[in-house]
């Protein structure tokens, strides 16, 4: 890896990821490419701004000439999309964005990468390929669709998505995939559990739970609060994908958990009990439609062929989280603001 392509890079995990690729690599060039939509945020990376193997650049993956001028300047030799509309809830109220994002802007990307990769340019059907390029999807876990009491998420299970989010989502690794067995590009996707960790928008569950908390705000818990999720460190996902990249088999598809399921009302409960306050904060609210009730990710296949192992346990990762909250409440008040109130509090009537 010598120019590194990262890809909503100013996101929460994107962002998290540029900086360990930056400590790990000092002699590969890193070109962050973000839109800088709400979520996107450039104080998550004011810590490396001026670094001389850093670019920042804000741009729309959808836009294919801009994503061409990239390659040439920068001679790219590996794609890591993170760029993504990612939050369940919006994509139910706005589609078309996800759509749109999630699928046409990664065809933009693969597209793109395959003229610059290519050996012989000017033969549309060509597989042969440069050494060291790769091409890496950042997915979920949530296109399997959900799961029952029991059994795991495998690589090889078939793709049920059920919320326009996961569909577009799905449909962007099928793509991928398609680059891959058509023309030979070389690929990997990693599909992730629950993320959590700093910098994370505070839409997501853990931080909105913790900015709530703090502002002694009502914190909406869906249905029953039973719905269970595999929490997953941002920096050991982070890990996960720098393994991939390194020793990951072309063409293969990575599932990547934290081993550490837990219920949605069990999360808001520990962290009420962290900071002190009473369960009289939780307010049940009208479970969303399309609610997948758990997810579980089978590890095997990372660990076993690439020797990749999640570091943290939930108790030192969410102590860790948040810690990081209460010690950065300038970057959570910077980051809440009116389109995430007012979002809010139409969503739950707050």
């Amino acid at each position: 890896m010598k120019k590194i392509l990262v890809t909503g890079g100013a996101g929460f995990i994107g962002s998290n990821f540029v900086k360990e690729i930056i400590q790990t690599y000092p002699q590969s060039e890193v070109v962050n490419v973000d839109l800088l939509t709400y979520a996107g945020n450039l104080e998550n990376l004011k810590d490396i701004e001026g670094h001389h193997n850093y670019t920042f650049i804000r741009a729309d993956i959808r836009n294919k000439d801009k994503i061409e001028e990239i390659f040439a300047q920068f001679e790219i030799d590996t794609v890591v999309n993170f760029a993504a509309e990612s939050h369940v809830d919006r994509s139910i109220v706005e589609p078309e964005i996800f759509l749109t994002t999630n699928i046409i802007g990664t065809q933009v990307l693969l597209d793109v990468a395959k003229r610059h990769w290519k050996i012989n340019p000017d033969d549309k059907y060509c597989r042969n390929y440069r050494d060291g390029v790769k091409f890496l999807q950042v997915s979920t876990d949530e296109v399997y669709g959900a799961l029952g009491k029991t059994g795991m998420f495998v690589e090889t299970m078939p793709l049920e998505p059920n919320s326009p989010y996961s569909a577009s989502k799905a449909s962007a690794d099928l793509i991928v995939r398609a680059y891959h067995e058509t023309f030979g590009m070389p690929i990997n996707i990693t599909r992730c559990s629950n993320n959590y960790g700093s910098y994370q928008f505070p839409e997501k569950l853990i931080p909105l739970i913790i900015y709530n908390c703090l502002n002694s705000k009502h914190i909406p818990v869906y249905g029953d609060g039973m719905q269970v999720r595999d929490w997953l460190h941002v920096k050991d996902h982070c890990s996960a994908i720098e393994t991939v990249l390194r020793k990951g088999r072309v063409g293969e598809i990575y599932n990547v958990g934290g081993n550490n399921e837990r219920a949605n009302i069990e999360i808001v409960k520990l962290i009420l009990d962290v900071l002190g306050k009473g369960k009289d904060l939780i307010r049940f609210v009208k479970d969303r439609p399309g609610h997948d009730r758990r997810y579980a990710i089978d590890n095997t296949k990372i660990t076993t062929q690439l020797g990749w192992t999640p570091k943290y346990t939930f108790e030192e990762g969410i102590k860790e989280t948040i810690n990081w909250y209460l010690d950065n409440l300038d970057w959570v008040e910077g980051v809440v603001n009116g389109d995430y109130l007012t979002y809010y509090q139409q969503m739950y009537e707050l």
